[in-house]
């Protein structure tokens, strides 16, 4: 154990050890419905402060947080930067401080990345299994970067599909991540071909312009998208934002930040810890986007679930 006062660093090879699904995603479920309570809920979460790193087209994001319930109060840092293509250096990276609530002092340094990567597709898990069609048998994934592989872990794991497609806007990426994942891929030409005829769909793409079309879009079919994360940025057309029904995890967030959003003007439904709470109904057999904006408490559970395994595991030893 680290001495008192010194705060110890997790890597992602300890992220990775604690983060379960099966134990992540009914710590997700309670912090969203707690998040969606108000202050009863006992959730503190500022929307996240931006900079802006216009010489290099990145951008910083701060998102702190603290859960009453869980006595957890955390920081997050992350960087992304636009046009990450020609380099070993991720698009996305994070890092988690945990603090002490009592009195403030740093208890842990965790790496966020991966903590970013699978709470993500947690909640996106939580929200397909509210709002997916039944029978769902075709999974189709828009993009092949981290968040691709951490859904496609994630929904291969909680659901079952017949079938799952990938597109990225190169085919080489597609075929590189076919490659890798356990289980049948079919890579597909073109995202149309992908999404024909899917029953839920995740587009992870750092798009500024719609990569997912309205008319292509099977009815009653539901849609998981957490890329175009800046008020200016695209990844679903007017069509669909308008004519499907939208739910998100923050309300004030996804207005502010989300272009899919802002640029449609589409109304938001509910936030998905209204519809785990019943606060709200599901609306039954309709088209249905989860626009996922990603909030500092579901990172706040996550590094505490982390933290307090490493804290046994080193105990028990």
């Amino acid at each position: 154990m680290a001495d008192v006062g010194q705060p110890v660093f997790l890597g992602a090879d300890v992220v990775e050890k604690y983060l379960d699904y099966p134990t992540l995603i009914p710590l997700l479920e309670r912090a969203l419905i707690n998040f969606s309570s108000g202050p009863g809920g006992g959730v503190v979460q500022p929307i996240r402060s931006i900079v802006s790193v216009a010489k290099h087209s990145g951008f910083l994001g701060v998102m702190p947080a603290y859960s009453t319930v869980d006595d957890a109060l955390t920081t997050k840092v992350v960087t992304f930067y636009e046009n990450k293509t020609a380099s070993d250096v991720p698009s996305h990276q994070a890092t988690v401080l945990l603090f002490e609530p009592s009195n403030g002092s740093l208890k842990a340094v965790i790496d966020g990345k991966v903590i970013t990567d699978k709470r993500t597709a947690a909640v996106s898990v939580i929200a397909s299994k509210l709002l997916k069609p039944s029978p769902a048998e075709v999974l189709c994934i828009l993009g092949s970067g981290a968040q691709a592989r951490s859904h496609y872990q994630a929904f291969t794991q909680q659901f079952s599909f017949k079938e799952v497609r990938i597109w990225s806007r190169t085919r080489e990426n597609a075929e590189k991540f076919a490659n890798a994942v356990e289980g049948s891929v079919r890579v597909c030409s073109t995202p149309q071909e992908a999404v024909t005829g899917a029953d839920v769909i995740v587009t992870a793409m750092m798009s500024t312009e719609p990569v997912l079309y309205g008319d292509w879009v099977k009815p009653g079919a539901h849609i998981n998208a957490l890329g175009a994360c800046r008020p200016d940025w695209r990844e679903l057309d007017d069509l669909l934002m308008r004519n499907s029904v939208l739910y998100v995890d923050s309300k004030d967030a996804a207005q502010k930040e989300s272009g899919d959003i802002v640029l449609s003007g589409a109304s938001i439904y509910a936030e998905i810890g209204e519809i785990l709470k019943g606060t709200k109904p599901v609306l039954a057999g309709k088209t249905t986007v989860f626009k996922s904006v990603g909030m500092a408490i579901e990172d706040t559970v996550s590094a505490k679930l982390v933290y307090d395994c490493w804290v046994q595991s080193n105990t028990n030893i």
